[in-house]
């Protein structure tokens, strides 16, 4: 088994679990207050879920020496930073009518999902 083997599927693992979190989460709000905070939890939920994917996708990249995984991983969180704040950004200038509590609760709820399951890893 190879190195980037063993490192991308409990990645890929939490980024899945990070997307039934994030589902279950815009579930919830709409139980709670209907379609319209719904859409904008699943759209926070969408953002963190995104980026993780894109994480770990580049991070699970073929092996190499620490110096290399370092920069791999550096250069990761680098473009999941970029795409985390474009998504917000358009959101912002496309979704004008979210419900934006309800997006940044879904955004933290994905994201503290990301943390405790690789807490759990």
């Amino acid at each position: 088994m190879s190195n980037s083997t063993s490192i991308s599927k409990p990645v890929f693992r939490i980024v899945a679990l990070q997307f039934v979190i994030a589902t279950g989460f815009a579930l919830l709000a709409w139980n709670l207050g209907g379609v319209n905070k719904a859409w904008s939890a699943a759209y926070g939920g969408a953002i963190a879920v995104i980026g993780s994917l894109v994480y770990a996708m580049l991070v699970a990249r073929g092996a190499g020496d620490a110096k290399q995984a370092f920069r791999r991983h550096f250069r990761a969180e680098m473009i999941k930073i970029f795409i985390t704040a474009a998504l917000f950004i358009g959101a912002l200038v496309l979704c004008s009518s979210a419900a934006w509590v309800w997006l940044i609760l879904g955004f933290a709820a994905a994201t503290l999902a990301y943390w405790v399951a690789l807490l759990a890893v």
